[in-house]
């Protein structure tokens, strides 16, 4: 039965471990600011993981201590705001460590060469359409794998303005979009 009840004191320093860590995760957070949450890259994905497992693995268990716990939630706050910076202020440092967004869609049509190379199926991206809410694949300017895994569908109805240029800036085969006249 030790796997279902607990002692008091065992209780106790679980939800006192909580509560320590979770004012610690609190004051890094702003100290870091909104982006430590964000899934903006891969490396944000993976320090939010890291993030969670070093908090289930301080609370629920005696080993690591709570300041090895504080410490190593420190570390992965200090290690994503250093990238974060570096990839500001380094071109080469931002493209070692993010996918470049990729165009699996334009006007209408599936570009399958490039969602086999961002390993996305025509039944993920259909799925992402429906979930933007088009009706009609004709509707679709653009639709782009983004260098979070995320898919961004561009579309517009009758008489909507067309997709601005810029948005595909930095877009991996951008120039296979063509932009269409507004119909009324």
């Amino acid at each position: 039965m030790d796997w279902i009840a607990a002692s008091p004191q065992a209780l106790g320093m679980v939800a006192f471990t909580a509560a320590t860590m979770y004012a610690a995760l609190i004051i890094m957070t702003r100290v870091a600011g909104v982006r430590s949450f964000s899934k903006m890259s891969g490396f944000d994905f993976a320090v939010t993981v890291s993030i969670g497992s070093v908090l289930a693995s301080v609370i629920l268990t005696p080993d690591p201590p709570l300041a090895q716990g504080v410490m190593g939630l420190a570390v992965l706050f200090v290690l994503q705001m250093s990238v974060a910076w570096l990839r500001v202020h380094s071109d080469l440092f931002e493209g070692s460590t993010n996918n470049k967004p990729r165009l699996i869609m334009a006007n209408g049509e599936m570009l399958r060469d490039q969602m086999a190379k961002a390993k996305i199926t025509e039944s993920d991206l259909r799925g992402k359409l429906r979930e933007a809410n088009v009706l009609d694949v004709s509707q679709v300017d653009a639709a782009v794998a983004e260098t979070t895994g995320d898919i961004s569908v561009l579309h517009r109805e009758r008489g909507d303005a067309p997709l601005s240029p810029g948005l595909l800036d930095g877009v991996i085969d951008a120039h296979r979009y063509q932009p269409r006249p507004v119909q009324a």
